[in-house]
Formats: structure tokens, C-alpha cells, sequence
């Protein structure tokens, strides 16, 4: 039979179920969430069983089951809608890049043509998430010259600031992207260009991100202690900026690969109430805003890691559901591969050696990768299969192609 309930209510079922709650033991776990009294428990429990049911819960119990499950509001419910970004751009610039471009000769620079690069840094950055890694750093690199050669203009003190914030962006993405390709020396003297331009206009956001990506590289490396170390120097300085949420993710990833399961709810929790205090971001798609559906992706990892499956299952269904379109089109490729690694690390502990392998190679077969991180946690499924299925000449196969992508890495294949 087809499923017909919103979205939502699925997932508060399945979240439940994951958790092997009854309906009561939800509104239970609902009471010790809310601000103030609930009603009684046997109301509760039939207003539980409309809300799965598909009903909408209201504004005052939105957050809270939120909060039972671990996550923020919208990435439960959903968000009131936006504007046609695509519009909004071209009504507020009005401006082509070859416009852009001869603005930027002259000899001083106008609010308009400022505008038309904020929006410019704002489009690269939202198609870090699906454009090819070659074309988006030949273009970042190219809007990252033009950017620092405004310096050499007569330039207001405020526009200086300006200029040099967006130059920090641009780095940042650049960085990203030199990470994602392998390129790890480039992308940290990137970074490190983009922490010092953060330093000059003293913008604490900028700064935040140069740290959360020192505290990425140190993850992907091995260096958990770093992270933990580079997560904290972030969020002390842009301590109410989103990316305050994502340091506290990747310091919760770090505690999770240490053992660390109280560290890890801890951290996730910092994270959460950070979120859930912020208004919804108006561009989702922008790398350098974090979005409900991006700390569901980092729960997940946390939860593949300390051994809760089917946690780990239920918010990867989830990010894949997020970051697939209606038609098919993977909006958030890379964050799809992983999901798709954690589905076949849960399926390999289950003793399904076929399904874990199909989820391991579609997780490959992605054309936007971050080489890095999915080596990362490509390695954890690695270890499973070959701890129970060594002998396997299927599973063999599977890790050489691991190998092949690791650059050679002997850690993949059995001894």
C-alpha cells in the first residue's frame, strides 16, 4: 500500500520505531521536552497518534518534538516557503558577468557593482553542493583575483571591509573545493589566506569557517583531537553564527570516532539548541549556511559511529529524502554518498553482504565527491566487510576498488 502521509509524519513514526518507543513511551519522552505541563497522557497519546497520522502539529509542539528527536523544527516540519532565488538574483543585480567584470576596471567601485559581486560569491557558493570540482574552482579562482584586485581601488573604508569579506569567501569556497580534489597543501595556505582576510576586516564569520575547516581536514586525517581543538577556536570567534552549530557537529563527529558517546550527545545538543534559536536560512543552498537537513547528516555519522543503527538508518532515509528532488536530481550529492554509506555499514552488521555493497558502490559512482570524507567513511564500511566478509571474492572486489580511490591506501584489503 502507498504511504500518502506527509513526510513528516513518517519520520516521527520511524524515529519512534528506531527507538523501539511505543506511542506512550513518545509522550512520555515529549513531557521531560516541554516548557510547561502537557495535558494527560492518554490525551497526549491520541493527539501522538493523529499527529502520525499525518495531522500538523502546532507552532507550541513543533519544537518540542523536535527536540525529543534529537533535531530542530525544520528539519522535521517544513518551512515557510521561499523566494525564486534565480529571480531575486537577477532583479537585485541586474547585472550579467561581463557587466560585472567591466565595472570592476574602473577606477572606484559603486554599492551596485559590490551588490552584483555579493550576489556573485553567493551563487558560487550555492553551487558547491552539485557543479563539477574542476569548473567551480577555475571560476572561484577567477572571481578571487577580481575580488583581491580591488584593493589597488579607491575604496571607501567601508568598502574596503567589504571587499575584503568577500575575498574571504571566495577563499573559503576555493579551499573547500582544493580539499574535496585532494589538493591538501593548496587548500590549507587557502585557508589560511581566507583566516587572515577574516583577521583584517575582523569578521567573525569568515574566521569561524577557516577553523571549521582546519577542524574538517584534522577529521579526515586522523587528527580527532585537532578537531576538537580547531571546533572550539571557531565557535569562540563567531559564537552566534551558524557555523557555531556546524563546529559543534564536527566536534560530536571527533568525540564519536574517540568513543565518546557522552561527549557526542553532548555536542550534537550544543549544536541543536544552537540551530533551533536561529531563523531559517534563506538560501539552503549556500556551503557556508547550515541548514535542519545538514545537522541531520551529522547526527547520522555520530550515530553510524557509537553503534546505534537504526538512528543511524532513519536519518540517512532521511538525507537522502532531503537531498533528492521529486524527479530523481541529487540536489546534495556528497552528503547522499555518505548516507548511502551508513545504509550499507547498518546492512553489513545485519549480515546483508549484497546490500551493503550496493550502498557502498553507488556511494563511488557519484560524480560531485569529496574525495576526502567519503575516503573517511568509505574506510568504516571497509573495516565491516572485511571483519565479517573477507573471504567474500565480491567483497574483495569492492575494496580494491577502495584502495584504487585512497591512492593506493593497503588499509582496505585484507592481510
Amino acid at each position: 500500500m502507498t504511504d500518502d502521509r506527509p513526510a513528516w509524519a513518517r519520520r516521527i513514526a520511524a524515529e519512534r520505531a528506531a527507538r523501539d518507543w511505543s506511542q506512550r513511551d513518545a509522550v512520555r519522552a515529549l513531557r521531560a521536552h516541554a516548557p510547561t505541563e502537557l495535558p494527560a497522557e492518554d490525551s497526549m497519546i491520541r493527539q501522538w497518534k493523529r499527529w502520525e497520522s499525518g495531522q500538523m502539529p502546532n507552532d507550541f509542539y513543533q519544537p518540542i518534538i523536535a527536540a525529543t528527536f534529537g533535531t530542530v523544527t525544520h528539519a522535521l516540519f517544513p518551512a515557510p516557503s521561499r523566494r525564486d532565488g534565480d529571480s531575486e538574483i537577477l532583479t537585485a543585480s541586474g547585472m550579467e558577468t561581463l557587466e560585472i567584470v567591466s565595472r570592476l576596471n574602473r577606477s572606484d567601485v559603486d554599492s551596485a557593482t559590490l551588490d552584483a559581486l555579493r550576489i556573485t560569491t553567493d551563487r558560487l557558493c550555492s553551487e558547491y553542493p552539485y557543479m563539477p570540482s574542476e569548473q567551480l574552482l577555475i571560476e572561484g579562482r577567477q572571481w578571487l583575483r577580481r575580488v583581491v584586485d580591488l584593493h589597488t581601488k579607491s575604496l571607501t573604508l567601508a568598502q574596503h571591509r567589504e571587499v575584503l569579506a568577500l575575498s574571504g569567501w571566495l577563499a573559503l569556497l576555493v579551499g573547500c573545493v582544493e580539499y574535496d580534489t585532494g589538493d591538501r597543501r593548496a587548500a590549507e595556505s587557502t585557508r589560511r589566506a581566507a583566516l587572515s582576510l577574516a583577521t583584517e576586516s575582523e569578521h567573525g564569520e569568515v574566521a569561524g569557517w577557516a577553523h571549521e575547516m582546519r577542524a574538517w581536514f584534522a577529521l579526515t586525517t586522523g587528527d580527532y583531537r585537532g578537531v576538537i581543538a580547531a571546533a572550539q577556536t571557531g565557535a569562540e570567534a563567531a559564537p552566534h553564527a551558524s557555523v557555531a552549530v556546524q563546529l559543534a557537529a564536527q566536534e560530536a563527529k571527533a568525540w564519536a570516532r574517540l568513543g565518546d558517546r557522552r561527549q557526542v550527545e553532548v555536542a550534537l545538543d550544543r549544536g541543536r539548541r544552537l540551530l533551533e534559536g536561529m531563523p531559517h536560512p534563506e538560501n539552503l543552498d549556500n556551503h557556508f549556511v547550515v541548514d535542519p537537513a545538514k545537522f541531520d547528516f551529522y547526527a547520522m555519522d555520530c550515530y553510524r559511529l557509537v553503534g546505534e543503527d537504526k538512528l543511524a538508518r532513519t536519518l540517512a532515509d532521511e538525507v537522502l529524502r532531503a537531498g533528492t528532488d521529486f524527479d530523481g536530481r541529487e540536489r546534495s550529492p556528497m552528503r547522499n554518498a555518505e548516507a548511502r554509506v551508513t545504509l550499507g555499514v547498518t546492512a553489513a552488521r545485519e549480515g546483508d553482504l549484497e546490500q551493503a555493497l550496493v550502498m557502498g558502490e553507488r556511494a563511488l559512482s557519484g560524480d560531485r565527491q569529496s574525495v576526502p570524507s567519503l575516503i573517511m567513511t568509505s574506510r568504516e564500511l571497509a573495516a565491516e566487510v572485511k571483519r565479517r566478509y573477507a573471504s567474500e571474492p565480491s567483497a574483495q572486489d569492492y575494496l580494491r576498488r577502495l584502495q584504487a580511490l585512497g591512492g593506493g591506501n593497503t588499509g582496505f584489503l585484507p592481510n
